[in-house]
């Protein structure tokens, strides 16, 4: 089930790069970095973030260069120098949170990072900059945010990202239907390959009314269509219906007289 929204421990954001071989840190790096730095409130030291972050984006998008990497090293360690100078300077349990979280970044600990800025940031922001750099094909970002905004597993909420892009070519009606269960944690691959079936059933509107009505399992309703199945000789399918087994919702639907 979905969790309602709350900091999320390094650990959590580190699951990102577990889900796409393609991961693009330059991209995070950059995107979360302005984020942060806009956030940073002394003028000067905004200034030797910026400075940094840029250099260490020109890096990430140049590994193979040596002037690159020990520039970046170099203003990574000029800043956090920095940082700690003003921190010791200061009084007691006096933090630069936002030059920390962006420290954290240009180290490329990024689960680090993210939940040091949670406290600053909006959570969107943070998850679009992660989504983002998964750089994934046919992906609804929207729902994907929207779902791990809500606190849902990164793998879940990723996947059903995936897979409302992947079919967005669904009637709007089945779309809706994949939301209600990515929402609910309940998109599992027979509930994908029932909407499917449904999607090139070509179902007419009161067929596409009986279809939802049965993917939400309304007990009557599964019995009369089930009875329906066996009197037209269906009678496998009435029976995988009455077990519960989503595959055969689109021939139910389908064989409802228009």
């Amino acid at each position: 089930m979905i969790r309602q929204p709350q900091q999320h421990p390094a650990s959590w954001w580190d699951q990102f790069q577990q889900v796409s071989d393609r991961f693009d840190l330059g991209s995070l790096t950059e995107s979360l970095g302005d984020e942060i730095v806009a956030k940073i409130p002394s003028p000067l030291l905004r200034r030797e973030a910026e400075i940094a972050l840029n250099i260490m984006v020109r890096f990430l998008n140049k590994p193979a260069s040596e002037e690159l990497s020990v520039r970046a090293e170099q203003a990574v360690a000029r800043l956090a120098a920095t940082v700690d100078r003003l921190e010791e300077r200061s009084s007691d349990g006096f933090e630069l949170r936002e030059a920390r979280a962006l420290i954290y970044l240009l180290q490329g600990r990024t689960g680090d990072a993210a939940h040091a800025a949670e406290p600053f940031l909006k959570p969107q922001v943070i998850l679009r900059s992660f989504v983002a750099a998964l750089r994934l094909e046919r992906f609804d970002t929207n729902l994907a945010v929207k779902l791990l905004s809500a606190g849902q597993d990164p793998r879940l909420a990723l996947h059903s990202g995936q897979v409302v892009g992947k079919y967005s070519w669904w009637p709007s009606w089945l779309l809706k239907v994949v939301t209600e269960r990515a929402m609910a944690g309940e998109l599992d691959d027979d509930t994908i390959t029932a909407l499917d079936r449904c999607a090139y059933a070509e179902l007419s509107p009161a067929q596409a009314r009986l279809a939802r009505r049965l993917l939400d399992g309304e007990e009557s309703l599964i019995d009369a269509s089930a009875v329906r199945l066996a009197g037209l000789g269906e009678g496998d399918a009435a029976a995988k219906l009455r077990k519960g087994d989503l595959t055969t919702v689109a021939l139910a639907a389908r064989l409802m007289p228009i």
